[in-house]
């Protein structure tokens, strides 16, 4: 009698794990915006979820217009936080990206290039797009007013601060993550400063193919 309790309350358990297994499924797969049509392309997960990150933003380009994430992502675009005065990271980060952009353009595949500056004290919308043209002439280089800056950040979870008390010269601490977006989807992936500009591409051209 006591084994058959004992079998009763394991089958009960394993029942009601696999319920919770059946109502959780969809929540997960919700946060990855339904059934993940990239999940061959996924080199992880993101906590929260890809619909967790990116989002709206309206900035201002460098002929002075406002632009918002539609007008900037147009198909797949490398978005990629920084500031002009940076003394190294971010000129070699937009680099990369440039680099794996012609790659790509190579493979046949079309992908937009934008930096967005978290220094709008510094960096105007000229300078902003003045600094991206030197990089790629393509890149799209984006400021606006403070307010506007943090709302873009914010939604990309970017994280940035001065790091000291220079009224000029000063330097800013910040997030260094290069973002997949495409229409509609304002974040498909992420890439660290270690990844090569060929792996970015071999990445960005697999979710090409399943947009």
């Amino acid at each position: 009698m006591t084994r058959a309790i004992a079998l009763f309350a394991a089958a009960a358990a394993f029942l009601g794990l696999c319920l919770t297994a059946y109502f959780a499924l969809p929540r997960v797969m919700d946060a990855f915006g339904g059934s993940d049509d990239f999940a061959d392309c996924r080199r992880g997960t993101v906590a929260g979820g890809t619909a967790s990150i990116g989002g709206p933003f309206t900035l201002t380009d460098g002929s002075g217009a406002r632009v918002t994430e539609a007008d900037v992502i147009t198909g797949p675009t490398l978005l990629y936080f920084g500031y002009a005065f940076c003394p190294d990271v971010c000129p070699f980060d937009l680099a990369r990206n440039a680099a794996a952009a012609d790659l790509l353009a190579e493979a046949g595949v079309d992908v937009g290039l934008a930096f967005i500056t978290i220094d709008p004290e510094r960096d105007t919308p000229t300078v902003a797009s003045a600094f991206a043209r030197q990089i790629h002439p393509r890149m799209v280089g984006l400021s606006g007013s403070p307010e506007d800056i943090a709302a873009a950040a914010g939604a990309y979870r970017i994280y940035f601060r001065k790091a000291d008390d220079d009224p000029e010269f000063y330097l800013m601490d910040h997030s260094t993550f290069t973002y997949l977006a495409a229409p509609g989807q304002p974040f498909i992936e992420y890439y660290s400063a270690e990844m090569s500009a060929e792996d970015i591409a071999q990445s960005v051209a697999c979710y090409a193919d399943a947009l």
